[in-house]
């Protein structure tokens, strides 16, 4: 049975995909939750349509993107993380709280998945995270993890 998401869909794929599933997943699960839609004809040719203004709707945004990209080019972001005394941190720096320092710093709102750690901090000091507002417009981050 071939669905077409509406949603992004973890290990299954991307919005406006058509993915092939088992016909009891599609109908018991996929549609009735709105996650997607039967791929025929008359919903493959609304899908193009669909396809055609979001891509116009995210084109129009590319200038704020921009501008969001500009507003942090060279930029530092202290985060507050626990440490032991030899500066290994406790726990794990997610994209979440990178996502909480631009909202403070910078007062930008992004989706969680835009944020991409580039290497696994472990210890008090500098890293770089890649910030991907669009497929053409991304920029790196600085953060400085500090004691708290």
């Amino acid at each position: 049975m071939e669905i077409i998401l509406l949603e992004n869909l973890v290990n299954l794929g991307d919005k406006h995909d058509i993915v092939s599933v088992k016909p009891g997943y599609g109908r018991n699960y996929l549609i009735p939750k709105g996650f997607g839609v039967i791929a025929n004809a008359t919903n493959k040719s609304k899908l193009d349509k669909l396809k055609e203004e979001e891509n116009k709707k995210e084109n129009a945004r590319i200038e704020e993107y921009k501008a969001m990209a500009e507003k942090i080019k060279g930029q530092t972001v202290k985060i507050g993380v626990k440490s032991g005394t030899s500066g290994k941190i406790f726990g794990k720096v997610t994209n979440v709280q990178v996502l909480a320092a631009l909202k403070e710093n910078f007062d930008i709102e992004i989706e969680r998945k835009k944020v991409v750690m580039t290497e696994e901090p472990t210890d008090i000091g500098t890293y770089s995270v890649q910030v991907n507002f669009h497929p053409e417009v991304s920029q790196e981050l600085t953060i400085d993890l500090v004691k708290e």
